[in-house]
């Protein structure tokens, strides 16, 4: 065997090899960007009337980034002066027929505002006192309500500005379930117990 046909046999080897590597490589690239776009994958309105999975649930957390809420900063430091159990109450809003893990979604969305506005010192919603006090008097007690339209949502929103209640609206981004744009769950506080029962206190549990 010659010299030549050595060479030759061995870049045919080589490239052979190569070229198998390289295969592998591009499948397992190809593998990963369909399992990424599935797990981006969004969920029309005809398939939120179904039951929720586990993916659908880990769709809405990742879509959700872009909600928005209403920016109101409301002064509570007159609450402080009212004794007893301090909580947030989540108003979640029943004609949209969101599921369950998008309407979890949207209300941590609303825990997570109220504790932005109440703890931020720049904000005239600052109030360390009533923070405390849900922090660490009652283990940051929550509780959910259902509120039949964004009507009624809206009257809730307004009373509680009107008595100095920490509050937000969360908008939906639009991008699974529901309108861009939607009213989605309304939250309030912390504040006195005793100052949001006389806000929600008609409502039923969600």
């Amino acid at each position: 065997m010659t010299n030549l046909t050595i060479a030759i046999l061995s870049i045919s080897v080589l490239s052979f090899i190569t070229g198998f590597y390289t295969n592998q490589l591009l499948k397992a690239s190809t593998s990963s960007a369909k399992k990424r776009r599935l797990a981006r994958r969004t969920v029309s309105p005809r398939d939120a009337s179904h039951n929720e999975t586990e993916d659908e649930t880990e769709d809405e957390t990742d879509e959700e980034e872009e909600d928005e809420e209403e920016e109101l900063d409301i002064n509570s430091l007159a609450l402080n002066e009212i004794p007893g159990e301090v909580r947030m109450t989540l108003v979640v809003r029943q004609d949209l027929k969101m599921g369950k893990g998008k309407a979890a979604a949207q209300c941590s969305h609303a825990t997570l505002s109220l504790y932005k506005k109440i703890t931020n010192p720049n904000s005239d919603a600052y109030n360390p006192e009533m923070v405390r006090r849900w922090e660490y008097g009652n283990g940051q007690a929550k509780i959910t309500l259902q509120v039949p339209n964004q009507e009624e949502m809206d009257m809730l929103y307004a009373q509680a500005i009107s008595v100095g209640v920490n509050a937000c609206i969360i908008h939906d981004a639009g991008r699974t379930q529901i309108a861009a744009g939607s009213a989605t769950v309304l939250g309030l506080g912390p504040a006195p117990k005793r100052v949001l029962d006389q806000i929600t206190g008609e409502l039923k549990l969600y």
